[in-house]
């Protein structure tokens, strides 16, 4: 069931998005957010293929890093931009909830994707999201989003096989709303 603006995700991790809605602007559909992350708490290497994510520093310390450069820290009133295909990651670096306004532009299937990555390391109960519905998510949105922390190897022919065996033994039933990938 497609879940309706606004509302709140969780993960087994200490992170907690409200979504709160897409609105049409110059550049596509932006996705408006607020996040707020546990101490410790944040994302992977991860990239956004066609999109750019922006975050907005209300309280607190984010702490990130684009691939291949220094670690860099923003505090209240700053900005944090990673323009679209450029490989990053975020973390509360303080000792007190980190709370973040955010967007995402375009849109396009983030809601949807990050709303299942946060289910699946649910089920894990770990930061490590659930294998099957990690393997169908990076399969299937795989234009639009990566996950760098995985080795290629794995990501090639590892992947793959799981992939078929999800199928095969009907662990993506729970996909069946699952929106139209972006193609690049």
């Amino acid at each position: 069931m497609k879940k309706q603006f606004p509302f709140t995700i969780q993960n087994a991790t200490g992170e907690t998005i409200m979504l709160h809605g897409i609105k049409n602007e110059a550049g596509g559909e932006k996705l408006y957010a607020e996040n707020y992350v546990e101490p410790k708490a944040g994302s992977p290497m991860h990239v956004h293929k066609l999109q750019d994510e922006c975050f907005i520093v209300v309280k607190g310390t984010i702490g990130y890093q684009i691939a291949g450069e220094e670690e860099q820290f923003a505090t209240c009133g700053e900005t944090v931009l990673f323009k679209r295909g450029v490989p990053h990651k975020f973390w509360n670096a303080g000792d007190d909830i980190l709370h973040c306004s955010a967007w995402v532009q375009p849109a396009n299937t983030f809601a949807y994707f990050i709303d299942k990555v946060f289910d699946a390391q649910n089920k894990a109960g770990s930061k490590q999201p659930q294998l099957f519905d990690a393997v169908y998510l990076l399969t299937k949105y795989g234009a639009e989003y990566d996950i760098l922390d995985i080795p290629w190897p794995v990501k090639k022919f590892i992947f793959p096989i799981v992939y078929v065996t999800g199928k095969l033994m009907g662990r993506y039933k729970h996909f069946d709303d699952a929106p139209a990938a972006v193609k690049a």
